[in-house]
């Protein structure tokens, strides 16, 4: 019996378990009249607009100020305001120094612009030494304000000092963003370039050039250089260039136009050929070149380069193998040529390259490395020189990213998940730690989700932290004693709930495996009868590169919009996907169409087994992107459980998709399960009702990706509904769209027609 099988028999016995425990309370299926679908309709919209004016302050973007501690932020207030708010955290203060609505006649009078009522946005502000003026710029208009009249005129910006609170606090490199080419050699007497394929090396004081090589060409020429620190050697690489193929789409409806456009891009598809790269090193003194006894780099091109600290002899790079299964920081002595692996992990699943974190302590000889080797993704520290490593943190959790490295006092701040017990594994936590793996401190201890953003010098952090059914805290403490400074914001949910709302429920249900826990949310419609059952909605998204269920609390959400009309909308994360265990994520591994979908479905028939007004004979499933592929991929390979699905801008087939994404997970080369996966190659398995929706300008996934999709479908006589979007790029349909998926489901799930669009019934009734 394979592995899907038993996933499916498990599913059958829980099934009749849950429908068991179904029979013992009675709920009537929900089947809404015409009329109360109409009512249904009004009040999604009604309250969808209700809750935008609801002025909830869920997070706030500090624009602290330059060579200082204070900092101000904007906050959305009543009737679509915003007051503008300044804070000392060294005097603990803070004040609301005006709002919108009370400048808006001086800005349109400074300006010359109409203003509506508090209709203009600052876009950066700083104050004089007393703070009885402010100047901010808003529209590309610098005004000074009087704080005490709210006067304000036109001027210039002539002593701000900003500090941009988005840029991290240490530069990143990644190895596919390629070679920084070094023309000038770091003594300033040669420049080195490339002419007709072959490495000339030009002397500044007297013009002298030395060819470097005479085998270079055109088709096959040497590049990629970079000096070594002492000026004596180039790295370069003999080059076999690869041309990326294209694919094209065409723009129906271009204004002024009579005929379709015709629009191509480069774009790289698993399985295609890259350009390879033979590393050389260059001897400027004696004209010799070395061939270093590494393997050609045929994958996401030339390195970037990493000399050791006073010392031009060695250097190392970063490689990762097509495929994913190996990663290595490779030395390289420049005398010899020869390499040595400092680190070197292979494995047989995959290494999730995208989210590979290196940082070079250059000056110690060390390498801060992040990676899953133990089975939950950790931080190491390896000894450069002896390629010795050592785990700095260790646990069943998870290192999720890297904020920076101090070097100095031999510390590593991070966020990560999973640690602290009793709560949601996926919250994110800020913590520190030193090199040792001692003295490991939550800046973050409170239970929630946090968001974190520092002031210029460290002292003071930002806390935003909540929960996807628990009102945001913004607090600001000192980042020496963990301590509160003040609160700068709670949310007040109290108007929220007013409007009948029904916040979201997190619902946690066991896996295939019947260990782990897959966790979910659960949102209900406001005036739902608990005597009725409704069908349930999935949003998916499966793809592996992360994790998807919302954690913080967000006021507007489509699935509680969705639910609004007669149904039970719900998101959760099943195995394949991002920041659990190594285990949890290597599902995915050659296995895309698996999608979490035997963890998807027990988890629906818990919450079924758990509430009568859950009908899982009614389920439908919508999703965008991998979402796409996810959705179609339902009512091909699990008919017996969803019934309905809208899929858009799906990735049907992955080897129509872009190419470091699906080898990343389905594997180099391509296998047989490509095809085996294929939503295309299973067209004929369709049962149950879809929709399919592409933009015809989608740039990101091939619209033929869909077109292929349907042509398959039609060729094996099955019925679907497709919506083609002019000019629209990768997206869920855009409005438009969103209706339609909408109006699908009321008819396929509800057995009710929708509104009449087309006369306007929803105001007319």
């Amino acid at each position: 019996m394979t592995r899907y099988h038993q996933y499916l028999l498990l599913t059958f016995f829980l099934a009749a378990a849950g429908q068991s425990a179904k029979a013992q309370t009675k709920a009537t299926p929900y089947y809404p009249t015409h009329a109360e679908v109409l009512q249904n309709y009004k009040a999604a919209d009604a309250l969808d607009s209700a809750l935008k004016k609801i002025p909830l302050v869920t997070g706030i973007r500090p624009y602290w100020q330059g060579g200082g501690n204070e900092f101000w932020y904007g906050k959305k207030i009543a009737s679509n305001q915003t007051a503008y708010v300044l804070v000392d955290p060294e005097k603990g203060t803070k004040k609301t120094i005006f709002e919108s609505s009370q400048l808006s006649n001086e800005v349109s009078k400074a300006t010359g612009k109409p203003v509506k009522d508090g209709g203009f946005r600052i876009e950066d502000m700083f104050f004089s030494a007393d703070k009885k003026q402010a100047t901010f710029k808003t529209g590309g208009t610098w005004l000074m304000c009087d704080l005490g009249t709210l006067q304000c005129i036109k001027t210039t910006d002539t002593v701000h000092q900003s500090y941009d609170n988005e840029k991290p606090l240490q530069e990143r490199h990644y190895r596919w963003e390629g070679v920084s080419a070094d023309s000038v050699s770091p003594d300033k007497q040669w420049a080195a370039f490339v002419k007709g394929g072959n490495i000339i090396v030009k002397s500044l004081k007297n013009s002298t050039e030395i060819k470097l090589t005479t085998d270079g060409n055109l088709d096959k020429p040497y590049g990629e250089l970079t000096w070594s620190p002492d000026s004596k050697h180039i790295v370069g690489y003999r080059i076999d260039p690869k041309k990326t193929k294209e694919v094209y789409y065409l723009l129906s409806s271009v204004p002024g136009t009579t005929r379709a456009v015709l629009k191509s891009h480069e774009y790289d598809q698993p399985g295609d050929e890259f350009t390879s790269y033979q590393q050389y090193i260059f001897n400027i003194t004696d004209k010799s070149a070395i061939k270093t006894d590494a393997e050609k780099i045929d994958f996401f091109g030339a390195p970037r380069l990493h000399w050791r600290d006073g010392d031009s002899r060695y250097f190392t790079y970063e490689k990762a193998d097509r495929g994913h299964q190996r990663f290595r920081v490779i030395e390289v002595d420049v005398t010899t040529g020869k390499t040595r692996n400092i680190i070197d992990e292979k494995t047989n699943t995959f290494i999730y390259e995208q989210r590979i974190f290196t940082y070079y302590a250059s000056k110690t000889h060390e390498i801060v490395w992040i990676t899953e080797k133990d089975g939950w993704r950790h931080i190491y520290l390896v000894d450069e020189l002896s390629g010795k490593e050592k785990l700095v943190t260790k646990g069943d959790w998870v290192v999720r990213d890297i904020d920076s490295v101090d070097v100095k006092k031999r510390q590593i701040w991070f966020k990560g998940s999973g640690k602290n017990a009793g709560e949601d594994p996926y919250f994110m936590h800020y913590c520190r730690i030193g090199f040792d793996g001692k003295n490991l401190v939550d800046l973050t201890p409170e239970k929630g989700n946090h968001s974190l953003s520092f002031s210029p010098d460290r002292k003071y952090y930002i806390d935003t932290y909540s929960e996807v059914n628990v009102a945001p805290r913004i607090v600001i403490k000192n980042t020496a004693d963990l301590k509160t400074v003040m609160e700068l914001e709670h949310a007040d949910l109290s108007a929220l709930l007013a409007t009948g709302l029904k916040l979201p429920e997190v619902f946690v249900a066991k896996a295939r495996d019947g260990k782990t826990d897959i966790w979910g949310v659960v949102y209900r419609p406001a005036n739902m009868d608990p005597n009725k059952s409704y069908p349930v909605i999935e949003n998916i998204y499966a793809g592996p590169q992360d994790s998807f269920v919302p954690k913080s609390f967000s006021a507007v959400n489509e699935m509680q919009s969705i639910a609004q009309l007669g149904f039970i909308v719900v998101q959760m994360d099943g195995m394949g996907t991002a920041n659990r265990s190594k285990a949890f994520h290597d599902v995915c591994w050659h296995n895309l169409a698996d999608a979490g979908f035997a963890d998807r479905i027990l988890w629906m028939q818990a919450l079924a087994a758990k509430y009568p007004q859950v009908d899982i004979s009614r389920i439908g499933v919508y999703g965008t992107s991998a979402g796409g592929q996810n959705s179609a991929g339902a009512l091909l390979f699990h008919p017996e459980f969803y019934k309905a699905a809208v899929s858009a801008c799906g990735c049907h087939d992955n080897r129509i998709d872009k190419q470091w994404w699906n080898e990343q997970w389905m594997g180099y080369p391509v296998g047989p399960h490509y095809e085996q996966q294929s939503n295309i190659t299973n067209a004929g398995k369709l049962q149950g009702d879809l929709m399919l929706i592409v933009g015809e300008a989608d740039n990101n996934v091939p619209p033929e990706s869909t077109f292929r999709f349907a042509d398959a479908l039609i060729k094996n006589n099955k019925m679907f509904d497709l919506l083609v979007v002019p000019g629209m790029g990768h997206s869920d349909g855009g409005p438009y769209g969103r209706k339609k998926k909408r109006d699908f489901f009321v008819k396929h799930l509800l057995n009710a027609e929708p509104p009449a669009r087309n006369t306007d019934e929803l105001a007319h009734n």
